[in-house]
C-alpha cells in the first residue's frame, strides 16, 4: 500500500479521499516525530521546575479546575479522565468515520502543540493501519469542550479498555492489544486531555460529508440534465447570457456544466411546443448553483479544521507558554455542517419535484412511465419514497447550532452542538443518494419512451452503464432492489479531487 506521511503539509480533498479509500497506510514524518518529542520534553521540564497550576495538567477538569493534583497522581488523573468520559450512547459510529477519527486525531497531535508522547500518537496510527477500529457511540458530545465522549471511546483501547472491531469481529481492547503485543499506554500529564479535547468526531463526519457532497453535486447535475432532456425541456435557460447578468458563481458553473452535458442531444435540439418549463427544470442553475456555493464554503471550513490543532491547553515550547483557551469549540463546524445540510436537502427537494413531473403523464410520456398502466403501477410509488426522504431531510436540516445547553456546573456555558449537526448531515447525505437514485431510475425509464431520439453522448454512456445494474422495467417488479442497486451505483461513481 502507498504510505501517507503525516506532516505540517496542508491536507487537501485528494489526500482525504485517499485516506478514506482504505487503500493507504499512514506514518509520522521525521519532522512530526521531532515536534511531538520536543513538545513533550518541554512540558515534562516545565512540570519538574514549576508548581504553578496548569489547567488539566495538574488541576481537575471543567468546573474542577481549581483542584490541585499532586505530581504522583498525574497519570491516574489522565486515565480517570478517559474512563469517566466514555459515556456515549445511541447507534454505533460507522467504521469508516471511526477510521477517519483515528487519522485526524493523530494529525492534530502531530503538529507538536499538544504535549503527548510519541508512543501515543504512533499507537493511534498503528490502529489505523491494522484496521483496529474502536467502538464509538453517536450521542454524547456537545461539540464544545471537544468531542469528549466519542474521543474517550476512541482512546480506551490505548489503556486496554473498551471494545474494537478487527477482522469483522468485536473484541475487547485488552484482547486486541494482546493480539498485536501492544503494551497499554501509561498516560503522562496532559495526555488524556489532549486525546479528548478536539473536534475529530465532528471533523471526521464533516470530511466524509464534504467528500460525498462533491460527488452528489456532480451527480445531481448529470441526473438533472438527463431529466431535463427526457422531459423535453428547453436549453435557453442555460445560455451564458442569462447567468452573466446575475454573476452568482455556482449558478454560472452549473448552467455551463449542464449545457455542456447536453451538447449533441437530439432531444434538446428538437422543436418545442411549450414556451417554458417548470421551475424544477428551468431553475436548476439557480438552485443547484446555490448548493454548489454552500459546498465550496463548507469545504474551506473543513479543510481549515483538519489542518488545525483543536485540543486544550496548547503548549508553545518556542514561546515558553502553556495557554488554556478554546480551540476545541466546534462553532465553525456546527454552522458549516448546518449549512451543508440545508444545501443538500435542497438538492433532494428539487430532485423529487423532477421525478414527480416525469411520472405525471405530461409531454407525451405515459403515466408512471409504463406502457400498460393500470395493471402495472410502474414508477408511481418510488416518488412516494422520494417524498418521504425529502420530508425527513427538511426535518434534519433544522439547525443544531442555534441550540446551547449549559454544562460543567456553568463553566462550559456555551456549546456548539456541532456533533448533532454532523450526524444529521451524515443522514442527509445518505438520504440524498436514495433520492437521486430514484430520479435516475425515473429519467432512464423515460428515455426509452423518447426513442429513437437520443440524448447526448455523455448521458447516453451514463445511462448505458447504469443499465448494466438496473434494467428497463417492462412490468411491475420489486423496486426496492432497483433503488438499492442505483444507490450503490451512485456511491461508486468516480469523482476526481484536485491534489
Amino acid at each position: 500500500m502507498p504510505i501517507h506521511f503525516i506532516s505540517d503539509k496542508k491536507l487537501n480533498l485528494h489526500d482525504l479521499s485517499g485516506i478514506l479509500s482504505g487503500k493507504m497506510r499512514v506514518q509520522l514524518s521525521e519532522d512530526a516525530k521531532q515536534k511531538i518529542v520536543r513538545c513533550r520534553e518541554y512540558l515534562d521540564n516545565k512540570l519538574a521546575i514549576s508548581q504553578q497550576p496548569i489547567y488539566g495538567i495538574n488541576t481537575g477538569f471543567g468546573s474542577l479546575y481549581n483542584r490541585h493534583i499532586s505530581h504522583d497522581q498525574l497519570e491516574k488523573l489522565q486515565e480517570n479522565l478517559v474512563k469517566s468520559h466514555a459515556c456515549g450512547t445511541g447507534p454505533e459510529v460507522p467504521r469508516e468515520i471511526v477510521k477517519l477519527m483515528l487519522f485526524l486525531k493523530a494529525q492534530s497531535l502531530a503538529y507538536g502543540y499538544s504535549g503527548v508522547q510519541l508512543v501515543t500518537t504512533e499507537r493511534l496510527l498503528a490502529m489505523f493501519n491494522e484496521n483496529v477500529l474502536p467502538v464509538i457511540y453517536e450521542m454524547g458530545s456537545l461539540g464544545a469542550s471537544g468531542d469528549l465522549a466519542p474521543l474517550a471511546h476512541l482512546s480506551l483501547p490505548l489503556i486496554g479498555l473498551g471494545e474494537v472491531y478487527h477482522e469483522q469481529k468485536r473484541k475487547s481492547g485488552a484482547e486486541v492489544n494482546q493480539q498485536f503485543q501492544w503494551p497499554s499506554i501509561h498516560f503522562q500529564a496532559k495526555e488524556g486531555l489532549a486525546l479528548l479535547n478536539g473536534t475529530q468526531f465532528m471533523s471526521a463526519y464533516g470530511t466524509w460529508c464534504t467528500l460525498h457532497s462533491h460527488r452528489l453535486m456532480h451527480l445531481a447535475n448529470m441526473i438533472g440534465a438527463l431529466s431535463l432532456d427526457v422531459f423535453d425541456g428547453r436549453i435557453e435557460p442555460y445560455l451564458p447570457q442569462v447567468h452573466a447578468i446575475r454573476s452568482q458563481t455556482g449558478q454560472g458553473q452549473v448552467a455551463a456544466s449542464i449545457k455542456k452535458l447536453l451538447e449533441g442531444s437530439e432531444l434538446i435540439a428538437q422543436p418545442k411546443k411549450h414556451v417554458q418549463d417548470p421551475y424544477s427544470f428551468r431553475c436548476i442553475p439557480q438552485v443547484h448553483g446555490a448548493s454548489a456555493d454552500a459546498i465550496a464554503y463548507v469545504t474551506n471550513v473543513i479543510l481549515t479544521e483538519v489542518n488545525s490543532v483543536t485540543d486544550n491547553p496548547n503548549v508553545f515550547p518556542d514561546d515558553d507558554m502553556i495557554i488554556s483557551a478554546g480551540n476545541f469549540h466546534g462553532q465553525p463546524l456546527a454552522l458549516a455542517l448546518d449549512f451543508l445540510s440545508i444545501a443538500l436537502a435542497e438538492l433532494g427537494n428539487i430532485s423529487e419535484r423532477r421525478t414527480y413531473q416525469l411520472i405525471s403523464g405530461v409531454r407525451d410520456l405515459p403515466n408512471y412511465l409504463v406502457a400498460n398502466p393500470g395493471i402495472n403501477s410502474g414508477l408511481m410509488i418510488p416518488q412516494y419514497t422520494a417524498a418521504s426522504l425529502v420530508s425527513q431531510n427538511k426535518q434534519l436540516a433544522t439547525p443544531a447550532s442555534v441550540d446551547s445547553i449549559v454544562s460543567s456546573n456553568g463553566q462550559e456555558d456555551h456549546v456548539s452542538m456541532g456533533s448533532n449537526a454532523a450526524t444529521k448531515a451524515y443522514r442527509i447525505v445518505n438520504n440524498l443518494y436514495s433520492i437521486l437514485a430514484i430520479e435516475l431510475i425515473t429519467a432512464a425509464q423515460a428515455l426509452t419512451f423518447r426513442r429513437p431520439l437520443k440524448t447526448s453522448r455523455d448521458l447516453e454512456e451514463f445511462v448505458h452503464t447504469f443499465r448494466e445494474h438496473v434494467p428497463f422495467m417492462e412490468d411491475d417488479r420489486v423496486l426496492h432492489n432497483d433503488i438499492q442497486k442505483a444507490e450503490i451505483f451512485l456511491k461508486k461513481f468516480q469523482v476526481n479531487f484536485p491534489a
